[in-house]
């Protein structure tokens, strides 16, 4: 009794507390978030199509190359453009657009639209297309769908599902050829797709979790000294180090992951603000250079994941710190910036609460 009074007192007084974020996830920045996507979803152009032409007949526009996800400049940022608004129904039921919403969402997300972009990605010119980035987002949203608690999500979900199945498979398939990490700050980093695909596949496909668990301790179990003062590099949105420590903060137990961590950051735990500076945007009109504000985004989450798994307040501040210097900035009327980052900044709110499953 005497033990449990004395615990309560320090938690009472700041001496025992669970690690937090001065972040919240709430109806005010869910409206200012929510209109990026939903304004860009069904816009079609600029567009850049990322599309290998196999003749003259490959010239076709974007919607109707992929009449599910034409949007948002690329088929990735329409992937994730679908997922911020199903996470803001999810987060919000009474969300106040949650009409015009839904009524976007069952226009793109048919099975006669999916049917099509399963026949695109059937294609032999453009069978690796979006590997593994967009890949990822897309068993994301899957994953969002069947955690959204309503008779809509269903029916998308229902639709959805033959192209989740055959991404599914293409990363599978990918792994066992990969030999060699990609290590880069940008969309081909396979630490963050198998990162983003394992939460799916711990729920929803055995076999690819358990494939996603062996390639993740091949490429890194001996990695050390990751170099995090080189970062970032000038177009990154992604940190190759971080990325690499959130897919084995997942797959290995919490003693393991702090053995693997003090080898892999050497003093990070105890001084993370001298290895990670918050990355400046120079430029919000030039796309490669707005990367560094999903950067931003991307540590921050990483860190928040870090930060709660480890009981490490720093990691928290410094990822609060990061969110809030890109978060203020995204309503800068620059569409290089605006057609994606709604969706980085969701999923670091989502990361920012101490969540009991990831």
């Amino acid at each position: 009794m005497k033990l449990q009074i004395t615990l309560f007192l320090l938690f009472m007084t700041g001496l025992l507390s669970a690690q937090t974020s001065q972040l919240k996830f709430d109806e005010k920045k869910a409206e200012y978030l929510y209109h990026f996507a939903y304004e860009c979803i069904d816009q079609e152009y600029p567009n850049k199509t990322g599309h290998v032409l196999g003749d003259d007949s490959y010239l076709e526009p974007p919607r109707v190359m992929h009449p599910a996800f034409y949007g948002c400049f690329d088929w990735h940022s329409s992937v994730h453009g679908h997922w911020t608004l199903v996470k803001v129904l999810t987060e919000f039921p009474d969300f106040e657009y949650r009409d015009e919403i839904i009524s976007k969402l069952q226009k793109n997300i048919t099975a006669e639209n999916i049917l099509q972009e399963i026949a695109y990605f059937d294609d032999e010119h453009n069978s690796t297309y979006e590997r593994t980035y967009g890949w990822a987002w897309l068993l994301k949203l899957d994953e969002a769908l069947r955690e959204w608690d309503d008779p809509v999500a269903l029916e998308l979900q229902a639709n959805l599902s033959p192209l989740v199945d055959l991404l599914a498979n293409k990363f599978s398939e990918f792994l066992d050829k990969l030999v060699y990490p990609i290590r880069i700050g940008e969309h081909s980093n396979i630490a963050f797709g198998m990162s983003f695909a394992y939460d799916w596949a711990k729920k929803y496909d055995t076999d690819l979790a358990m494939k996603i668990e062996s390639k993740a301790r091949e490429y890194y179990a001996t990695d050390c000294d990751c170099p995090l003062t080189w970062e970032p590099g000038g177009f990154d949105f992604l940190s190759p180090c971080l990325q690499e420590a959130s897919i084995m903060l997942k797959v290995l137990p919490e003693k393991d992951f702090r053995k693997w961590l003090k080898t892999f950051l050497p003093k990070f735990e105890k001084h993370p603000e001298k290895y990670l500076e918050i990355a400046i945007v120079t430029d919000r009109s030039d796309g490669k250079l707005a990367h560094l504000d999903g950067l931003n985004f991307s540590r921050a989450w990483c860190l928040f994941e870090m930060g709660h798994a480890l009981n490490n307040q720093k990691f928290i501040d410094l990822a609060d710190a990061h969110f809030n210097y890109s978060y203020d900035k995204m309503d800068s009327g620059e569409y290089a910036g605006a057609h994606w980052l709604a969706s980085f900044a969701t999923y670091a709110l989502i990361k920012s609460r101490k969540l009991t499953t990831n």
